[in-house]
């Protein structure tokens, strides 16, 4: 039997050596899909790998608590809950922070370590230099994104100001974390390097500067395998609970994990919806040309038949066909995504920053990527197969029955018999084969929505940026204080020179739950009628908040599963700790977060105090902008100093860094996409026409009609396939909206003109890039040749 398949193996090198350019074009797509699953899945994999080392080598802790002051005599409590296996407490304490050649304020974490030996939980990652010596409290270690932004290395001095008094402070080292992956500053939505940042310091100069001897304001603990983590955050707010506690939380929210877990779950989608795609399509242009092949080899599948090969021989020499075709798209798309997942996840740790990067793929993202394209490609030859075993010896080897011709029900428009006859003939091949038509366009159309759905993302970026900073934010900066100042804070802010407008703000922590559900979440104080910072509805409208409820997005709504009427149970976790009853009495829907919002005098009466603030909105004059940052450096107990426009840059700055990136990946994917449906369809075309093709020619049609026919069909098709295209795009931008919405971020579904207008031109170039190459094909036919076919 081995050496009777043979001729088989020959005849199918030839097959893919003749369709060369066809088996190029199909695997080219088949490994656009494979790249990018593989791309998703070693990034996933890289990702999750080098954060689970990095968190194991340098001890991230899993549950966290933040008090006001507790003796140190309760990490011994603490220790002796069930599960507990270490405690590490420590003193943690937000400072304005004046950097050398920096103007604008800066806001510094600055975080205890212990006098001897290294923390026994989150660990810091000494990149360079050394820790700060037990007999030099003005030593300091300095997170390297920071130092790296603002040009600082060991030696170099900064001043911060500890508990209203400013301390010069020497650079020693600098250091990562596994606590500060992602460096997120108070109020902000992406990292700033240059106005904050995190620093380490000895524990006895922390206590003393804060008056904590003996004493610690935050606590890490690790938590054996196995041990009830709820059961340790519920132990931990009991013993906490006295001493200003705000409630302890498990790895899981804490908010730099937080980012990262998510965006592991991203790429999870990611990975499920764009591969899916192209090997969709993949596997329609195996069917094209599997069956095309099939009917011109039709007599010689009968002789085959006829000598004795089985129906299963064949079958299989066709199935290799296929599988040698998607062996070559294989090997592409396992290069690509190799090089792709490797961008990709260095990408990745330049964002989330670690102090190594642990890409060494396994064969299951491989294997995985190989499995689906080729199992893609064999359902899409299926049909085509089963049809060949079908087909009897005698009946192969006579040429199939023609095509019944009759005359089309265009043919009864007026409008149809005046075109030229050129126009005609494409019009009736594209009427004759209604269904491959369709599909073609449907294909070019898909490569339109893929570009649609990558720049759809640039829009949703502008209408965030619009909403949530520009028109629901009108003040310049805004200053946040270590604990609540009474009301007269706003004003003396108010008459600094060159503040042209102030206005307070009131943030409690809180536990709120309605029935079984809890959500920790902020209650937001604000004055009725907003003049700096609306609580804004993204339908673009201003909200005024009544004095008897709660106004919360629709997000909280949705995760608490309540509505405008409702009561919720409101738990502060901050002063008398009081529990409140408080309406929802409106709702809005928000891009950013899940807040909720309540008139600032309401909420000083529920919670029983004078007019208090924790932070400042301010609208400055622009002129004295300097003037305004000089006098809040000096301004005592601030924990936050956030400036919009620095907000807004940061956040385009880093969304297009990353975007940019990812949406050149996804337009040169769908180039290959629309290129691959194209030239198929065109060389499909071409080989069924050939011979009618050649004799319209000694008839007398010159070239370029003849190009005109053919790729005029193409041509028809694609404009089918623009507002096709668009429409898919729209709904694969929705799938995305959906696939990626989180309790931090909505992405909303904004798809501009241009966005529209530009992904049409990409397809358009690409299809016409593939008929050029076809039309040479036309013109270099040989009429001789193709007029003695038996077709």
């Amino acid at each position: 039997m081995v050496r009777a398949l043979r001729p088989l193996d020959r005849k199918l090198v030839r097959d893919l050596w003749r369709l060369r350019a066809q088996v190029l074009a199909i695997a080219l797509v088949m490994a656009s899909g494979v790249a990018l699953l593989c791309m998703s899945l070693t990034s996933i994999e890289a990702l999750s790998e080098t954060a689970t080392a990095y968190y194991d080598r340098y001890r991230f802790a899993h549950a966290f608590a933040h008090v006001e002051r507790a003796p140190e005599h309760l990490a011994d409590r603490i220790r002796l809950l069930p599960g507990v296996q270490s405690v590490s407490t420590r003193v943690v304490r937000s400072a304005v922070l004046d950097v050398p050649g920096f103007d604008e304020p800066v806001i510094g974490q600055l975080v205890s370590l212990p006098a001897r030996g290294e923390p026994a939980l989150n660990r810091l990652a000494l990149r360079s230099g050394r820790l700060p010596r037990p007999e030099a409290p003005r030593e300091v270690v300095l997170a390297e994104p920071f130092a790296e932004a603002h040009g600082l290395a060991p030696g170099d001095r900064l001043r911060a100001i500890m508990n209203s008094h400013w301390q010069e402070l020497t650079v020693v080292g600098l250091a990562l974390s596994p606590e500060y992956v992602y460096t997120i500053g108070p109020g902000a939505l992406m990292p700033d390097d240059h106005r904050y940042g995190v620093l380490w310091l000895g524990e006895a100069a922390m206590q003393a500067a804060w008056d904590l001897d003996g004493a610690f304001n935050d606590v890490a603990v690790s938590i054996l395998h196995g041990a009830d983590v709820q059961a340790i955050i519920a132990g931990m707010d009991e013993l906490l609970g006295s001493y200003g506690g705000i409630g302890a939380y498990a790895r899981a929210d804490q908010i730099s994990n937080w980012f990262l877990m998510n965006e592991i779950e991203q790429l999870k989608s990611l990975a499920s919806i764009l591969p899916t795609v192209f090997l969709a399509v993949a596997a329609f242009l195996t069917n094209m040309v599997l069956a095309r092949l099939i009917a011109v080899e039709r007599s010689e599948i009968g002789l085959l038949k006829a000598f004795g090969y089985r129906d299963r021989d064949i079958a299989w020499h066709y199935v290799k066909l296929v599988l040698g075709i998607g062996l070559v798209g294989i090997g592409l798309g396992w290069a690509m995504g190799y090089w792709l997942g490797l961008v990709n996840t260095r990408i990745y740790a330049d964002f989330y920053r670690f102090p190594f990067l642990l890409y060494a793929p396994g064969p299951v993202p491989f294997l995985t990527a190989a499995l689906a394209s080729l199992l893609a490609a064999l359902l899409g030859a299926l049909g085509t197969v089963r049809k060949v075993t079908a087909l009897p010896p005698a009946e192969a080897m006579r040429p199939p029955a023609p095509p019944l011709f009759r005359r089309t029900a265009l043919g009864r428009f007026r409008a149809f018999r005046s075109l030229d006859q050129p126009t005609r003939v494409l019009l009736r091949q594209i009427g004759r084969w209604p269904v491959r038509s369709f599909v073609t366009s449907l294909g070019i159309g898909m490569a339109v929505a893929v570009v649609v759905s990558s720049m759809m993302w640039l829009d949703a970026i502008d209408r965030i940026v619009d909403t949530y900073f520009l028109q629901a934010q009108g003040q310049d900066v805004t200053v946040g204080f270590t604990e609540p100042r009474g009301g007269t804070v706003t004003g003396e802010l108010a008459r600094l020179d060159g503040v042209v407008t102030a206005e307070p703000m009131r943030v409690v922590p809180a536990k709120i739950r309605f029935g079984p559900r809890e959500e920790r979440e902020n209650l937001q104080g604000l004055p009725a009628e907003q003049e700096l910072h609306h609580v804004f509805d993204a339908a673009g409208r201003s909200l005024h908040l009544p004095p008897g409820g709660l106004t919360i997005s629709t997000m909280l709504a949705q995760l608490l599963g309540a509505r405008i009427g409702d009561v919720l149970t409101v738990q502060v976790l901050e002063g008398r700790r009081p529990v409140l009853e408080v309406p929802v009495v409106g709702t809005f829907e928000t891009y950013i977060g899940s807040p909720a919002y309540i008139d600032i005098r309401a909420l000083n009466r529920l919670m029983k105090e004078q007019a208090s603030v924790s932070a400042v909105h301010l609208r400055l004059d622009a002129s004295r902008r300097a003037g305004v940052f000089r006098e809040l450096k000096e301004t005592p107990k601030v924990s936050f100093i956030t400036l919009k426009d620095a907000a807004v840059r940061t956040f385009h700055d880093t969304m297009a860094r990353t975007l940019l990136i990812y949406i050149s990946f996804f337009v040169a994917f769908a180039c290959i996409l629309a290129f691959g449906v194209t030239y198929n369809a065109a060389r499909i075309a071409l080989s069924e026409r050939g011979r009618e093709l050649a004799t319209l020619r000694v008839l007398g049609f010159t070239r370029a009609e003849i190009s005109y026919i053919l790729l005029g069909e193409i041509a028809l098709l694609t404009v089918v396939a623009l507002p096709l295209g668009c429409a898919l795009g729209y709904g694969l931008a929705r799938l995305f909206v959906g696939a990626f919405t989180t309790e931090l971020f909505r992405i909303p579904l904004v798809i501009e003109a241009s966005t529209f207008g530009l992904s049409i031109v990409i397809g358009v170039v690409a299809t016409a890039l593939s008929a050029f190459l076809v039309r040479r094909r036309v013109d270099r036919l040989d009429l001789i040749a193709v007029l003695k076919t038996r077709e």
